[in-house]
């Protein structure tokens, strides 16, 4: 057995033994051109070689194979047991689950909102329940008109299916219906006092006069309500006056807005308070289940109160730690702020976190969505970083995105004294689209002696251009030293990208800091389509945005 076969025979019984003493020729082809890639310009002959090597293999048993392995001092690769994927099970479901992702359309959605976006999403997949987006659009002053629209497509992006969809503005009548019935259940009273007079009388745990209104006089104020001054009076719940938290003692459920509202214009001076329409909401669209934030603890304590008002039944509140994200622009106002002066391109500008940010990049929506899984609904503080988005993303782009060579700041370099040593040019040098699928097929560079590299790779010294020619660079001059790949091992040479200078196409890569680095890439790259994401070489992985002037415009994604 020479040496060629003997390498082939290590990975088809690698390959053997992982599956269970079925090796695939293809599978270790495809090993072999990944792992060994000076054996790529083999790969026709390799083929046959590897087929009957496979067929001898299957032959033995599985324990045979071990064996085999063992004595040639192989390593098997471990499989580690995988921890148990997705959530923990929902506490008190019983079926019929219904939940809710209810964001406020300020801006479309930035990762923070995948925090409870996901795992909504996926409790409803599990339970073959219900998933409700309920537009939070009361208060008009935090409406960005754009986000109705934005936040479908962003949910959509993310791969989360939405049973419902509803509105907030347009159920102000079952807002002031229920408001009715709690004053008539003298749950709620209307007060006209002074703000700052009230929270003095609630600091120090004692009700204001309006408190001992009744319900005939709380409802005749309710009425006038529409023609009073904004501040002038406010409907107030009741709770425990003597509860521990002040900001939970006897909380506003309705208030005067004298502002235009982007759906219903004036339509409504009245406006409910995020309490009181949450909770009305989530009882009436029959919520099962509140996923939400640990900052709404409090919250939660409120609308228990009206609940119980209302002699409801309270549904299975769970909370979740806070999302500490570094490096991630999120407030909407201040994004909004920065595309408004020139800061930011747009709400995909790559600096920023929103879902469409990443996507642009070429961030799969599979990885945001592994990742809040993997997060889950602890109570305790979570953080992540780029750097983990990178990885879950890399696993999957990995085996996605083909491959192709770029130079940055590209300089033109001729090779001299090919034709002293009787190099054959132009000559095809074929690299395959990804060396672990090689029924892609392969993508052809032209060599000629003219190629361009990077300005950075321009440094005296022998180097080898990937998978054609080794050349030692002296002041700018390259000359021509072998074509041997051993040749480059044995000296360590550095191996450096090139494109052919007369079949190229120029590329611009935006980079996550919206910085942008101009170069060339192969002549192939044209056939790429918009939204194609491949790997440049030593490079990293980019997504192209579009075509213009004959000029490829690529998104960088990541290393």
């Amino acid at each position: 057995m020479d040496d060629l076969e003997k390498t082939i025979y290590k990975y088809a019984l690698l390959n053997g033994a992982k599956h269970k003493g079925n090796a695939n020729p293809k599978a270790v082809l495809g090993s072999i051109m990944s792992n060994e890639p000076e054996l790529r310009k083999d790969a026709k002959k390799i083929g046959p070689i590897a087929n009957d090597v496979v067929a001898k293999i299957n032959q033995m048993s599985l324990e045979d194979q071990e064996k085999e392995i063992a004595n040639l001092g192989l390593e098997l690769e471990n499989k580690k047991k995988e921890k148990e994927k997705g959530l923990p099970d929902l506490p008190g479901a019983r079926g019929n689950v219904v939940m809710r992702f209810a964001p406020n359309p300020s801006g479309p959605l930035h990762i923070g909102h995948g925090r409870a976006a996901v795992p909504n999403g996926e409790y409803s997949k599990k339970y073959n329940g219900k998933l409700i987006l309920r537009i939070e659009d009361t208060d008009p002053k935090r409406i960005y008109p754009p986000a109705y629209d934005m936040i479908q497509e962003d949910l959509e992006w993310l791969e989360i299916a939405i049973d419902e969809v509803y509105f907030q503005s347009d159920r102000f009548p079952i807002y002031y219906e229920y408001a009715e019935k709690i004053i008539e259940l003298g749950g709620a009273y209307m007060c006209t006092c002074d703000g700052g007079e009230f929270k003095k009388l609630k600091d120090e745990c004692k009700h204001c006069p309006c408190r001992n209104k009744s319900i005939e006089e709380n409802m005749d104020s309710w009425r006038e309500f529409p023609n009073m001054k904004s501040g002038q009076a406010v409907l107030r719940i009741k709770t425990d006056i003597q509860h521990k938290n002040p900001a939970i003692r006897d909380w506003v459920a309705m208030r005067i807005v004298d502002e235009k509202h982007p759906r219903i214009g004036t339509e409504y001076r009245i406006y409910p308070m995020m309490n009181f329409s949450v909770a009305i909401d989530d009882y009436l669209m029959g919520m099962t289940h509140v996923l939400r934030g640990k900052d709404h603890l409090a919250n939660s304590e409120k609308q228990k109160y009206l609940y119980q008002h209302l002699n409801w039944d309270i549904p299975e509140f769970i909370h979740y730690g806070r999302l500490k994200m570094e490096d991630i622009p999120l407030s909407t106002s201040k994004t909004l702020a920065g595309i408004e002066d020139g800061t930011y391109s747009g709400w995909d500008d790559p600096r920023l976190g929103t879902l469409r940010a990443i996507a642009k990049r070429g961030i799969q929506s599979k990885a945001i969505y592994n990742l809040m899984i993997e997060i889950g609904v602890k109570i305790s503080d979570s953080s992540i970083s780029w750097k983990k988005i990178y990885g879950l993303n890399r696993n999957i782009l990995e085996e996605k995105a083909n491959r192709y060579l770029f130079v940055s700041n590209a300089k033109k370099v001729k090779i001299t004294n090919l034709d002293e040593e009787k190099i054959a040019i132009p000559e095809n040098i074929e690299r395959p689209l990804h060396p672990d699928f090689l029924d892609r097929g392969n993508r052809k560079l032209i060599f000629d002696g003219e190629v361009y590299i990077s300005e950075d790779d321009l440094s005296d010294g022998m180097t080898r251009l990937m998978d054609a020619v080794n050349i030692d660079i002296e002041d700018g001059i390259a000359k021509y030293i072998s074509k041997s790949f051993e040749d480059a091992k044995e000296k360590k040479m550095k191996i450096i990208q090139w494109v052919p200078a007369n079949d190229n196409i120029k590329a611009k890569i935006i980079m996550d800091d919206a910085s942008e680095i101009i170069g060339l890439c192969e002549a192939d790259c044209k056939s790429l389509k918009k939204g194609d994401i491949v790997q440049f070489e030593r490079f990293g992985f980019v997504k192209l945005d579009e075509i213009d002037n004959e000029e490829l415009i690529f998104y960088f994604a990541h290393k």
